[in-house]
């Protein structure tokens, strides 16, 4: 089987770490976590799982150069997807976000993210229970559950890792054969 795809967006460095922290979890079965500004399509592509990463900037926007960047991101990456065919690939995933500050676009990228994989054909896993967030409303909710896994490193950095661990089981299970 081949190893799990990790890309993630970044503009501070916190999702870089939690891609890496998933990474080091899952041990051999993962490949190196790579920044979407630094990838193609092609690389993408080639993977049937992926973890996929992004915080949520201001306004609930995706990092990339319109938000301040120096390089590309998932904004540009982004409209890549949606002329690509993502049929067979499982993609679980993950969002950092700040619920105290922007509590209306809490891990609004969550969603941005689900959407264009669902709409490229992709099957999107590792939904996680919104109990014990305090946030307003978030592009990411579907129910009672994010579509992936929501991180506060500002105010539930003590949450992360615990959070993590609970999901990547989670996922463990849900993977297709």
């Amino acid at each position: 089987m081949d190893k799990i795809g990790i890309f993630f967006g970044t503009d501070t460095g916190r999702t870089r770490l939690v891609a890496k922290q998933i990474a080091k979890k899952l041990g051999d079965a993962a490949a190196t976590p790579i920044n979407i500004g630094r990838t193609t399509l092609a690389d993408f592509l080639a993977h049937e799982r992926l973890i996929v990463g992004s915080p949520t900037l201001g306004d609930g926007e995706l990092p990339g150069e319109s938000t301040g960047l120096s390089q590309p991101s998932w904004e540009e990456f982004l409209p890549q997807v949606a002329g690509a065919d993502l049929a067979g690939k499982t993609i679980a995933i993950f969002g950092l976000g700040d619920q105290r500050k922007y509590p209306n676009e809490f891990v609004d990228a969550i969603g941005i993210l689900h959407d264009a994989f669902v709409a490229a054909g992709a099957t999107v896993i590792g939904q996680w229970p919104i109990a014990g967030y305090e946030f307003s409303t978030s592009r990411a909710v579907d129910g009672d559950h994010f579509l992936g896994l929501a991180i506060d490193p500002h105010h539930q950095a003590q949450l992360t890792e615990t959070r993590i661990d609970t999901w990547l089981a989670q996922l463990s299970t849900a993977w297709p054969p």
